[in-house]
């Protein structure tokens, strides 16, 4: 077992776009006809994802989904969830500054964080935090169980 660190930062409009933080639907939508607006823009939709899924750095709506994502997206790979641990608190230490709310920035809160982090990786669940940043962006930073993902057992890792 293994853990891959992932971030992400950007507009919060971006982040808003669920559809494709989320993987394609396994079966298409029925052929959409050009009298049916509807259909077509769920086809035109879902064209949509099939294709940005995989390669967009948005942040999954579902952690373990993190690992259907390019090599290129992680940002580092540690066996022990401590390293990863020590990763996150890095990441959160660089942000907090523009984390929107005074509270988020509070360094008692983010060493809690990181602690209960690395209890979770340690039996073997993932990690995702998320803060609004300054002006309109959002901070993302996730950590991934891999070999095998309690949540996504099927899913296979990016860098084996």
């Amino acid at each position: 077992m293994h853990h891959h660190g992932y971030a992400w930062a950007g507009e919060k409009k971006a982040f808003d776009n669920e559809a494709l933080r989320r993987p394609p639907h396994p079966t298409p939508p029925p052929p959409a006809s050009r009298e049916d607006p509807a259909a077509q823009r769920l086809a035109d939709r879902y064209r949509e994802v099939v294709a940005e899924f995989r390669i967009t750095n948005l942040p999954p709506l579902q952690t373990a989904h993190w690992l259907m994502k390019p090599t290129g997206a992680v940002k580092g790979t540690w066996g022990e969830p401590k390293e990863a641990g020590e990763w996150l608190g890095l990441q959160l230490a660089e942000a907090a500054p523009r984390f929107a709310s005074e509270a988020d920035r509070d360094a008692t809160r983010l060493v809690l964080l990181v602690t209960a982090a690395v209890e979770r990786l340690a039996w073997g669940g993932d990690v995702s935090l998320g803060h609004y940043l300054t002006g309109t962006l959002f901070h993302s930073v996730a950590l991934v169980t891999c070999s095998p993902n309690r949540s996504g057992p099927e899913l296979p890792c990016p860098l084996a």
